[in-house]
């Protein structure tokens, strides 16, 4: 089963708007997110993996106490990153639904807590990597970050919200001004009835 890279669910141009520009998603998913699908299929090519889901290739080779993941992980992981990032955003971002929002003021305080301390998981993951909102095993929420393509698959957590850390993800638009990027994304770019929908 040949995996392929899934069509964005808004043009290109669609978040300029929001400030993730037309030229980042032809580079981040024209270019990186295919690289990642070509890269998968010629990994499991022929191998035990070939048939499987996508979330039975990631766990299925996620090593918990590895130095560096394999490379059927490392492509794998971030074809499912990338699809649900492109998923977590929209043109226009809506408000939050009220069960999402008290969720959050629940586990963080208050939404404005959330968001400091989501910016700060993604500004304080060194070099590559991802910074997430989960739901855990006990239903409760968390703020985590993950270094690479790890994601929160590999540690039994619902993925709510993903926001990518990669230069790749805000180079273009926002140089090496990582803060201004995250601060942007939660501002302007969550597809916030998205989230509460994986709730």
């Amino acid at each position: 089963m040949a995996f392929t890279l899934p069509d964005l669910p808004y043009a290109h141009d669609a978040l300029a708007a929001g400030g993730m520009s037309k030229e980042t998603l032809e580079y981040h998913h024209d270019k990186h997110h295919k690289a990642y699908v070509d890269k998968l299929n010629e990994l499991i090519a022929g191998t035990e993996w070939e048939n499987k889901s996508l979330e039975e290739i990631i766990t299925g080779n996620y090593k918990k106490d590895a130095v560096a993941q394999n490379g059927i992980f490392n492509n794998a992981s971030q074809h499912w990153n990338h699809t649900q990032f492109w998923e977590m955003m929209a043109p226009t971002s809506p408000a939050m639904p009220s069960e999402l929002e008290a969720a959050i003021k629940d586990s963080f305080g208050s939404v404005d807590d959330f968001k400091k301390k989501f910016s700060e998981a993604g500004v304080g993951q060194f070099g590559s990597g991802w910074a997430w909102l989960v739901k855990n095993a006990g239903g409760g929420l968390e703020i985590t970050k993950t270094e690479n393509g790890v994601n929160p698959l590999c540690h039994g957590q619902t993925a709510l919200l993903g926001c990518d850390v990669w230069e790749h993800s805000y180079y273009i638009d926002f140089r090496n001004a990582r803060p201004k990027y995250l601060e942007n994304f939660l501002a302007n770019l969550v597809n916030w009835e998205n989230v509460a929908a994986r709730m």
